[in-house]
């Protein structure tokens, strides 16, 4: 699929996003080419394949769930403009 300069223009009011003249017949062969290898990817059977969560079959490395900080809330509520029981107090902006 092939789009041409209105369809990226179309595109690119739907997505709220100003894009320079000069610059959609490239935005357009880009569209286009993303268009094109998910027509590939289609014509390909996908029955029975279970979705991944990541490309590669590795797992993942964690580091272990140790506290790196020491606490520094009283510190910084020291500075705020006002608290109560540990919370910051902000003003109301909701009715």
């Amino acid at each position: 699929m092939s789009l041409g300069p209105a369809e990226v223009k179309n595109i690119a009011h739907l997505a709220r996003l100003d894009i320079d003249e000069s610059l959609i017949p490239d935005y357009a062969k880009n569209l286009s080419d993303i268009l094109a290898f998910v027509e590939q990817m289609n014509a390909h059977a996908t029955e029975g394949v279970e979705p991944m969560a990541h490309p590669l079959d590795m797992s993942q490395r964690l580091r272990p769930d140790e506290v790196t900080e020491r606490d520094q809330r009283e510190l910084f509520q020291r500075i705020a403009p006002a608290t109560e029981a540990g919370l910051y107090l902000v003003p109301k902006v909701i009715e």
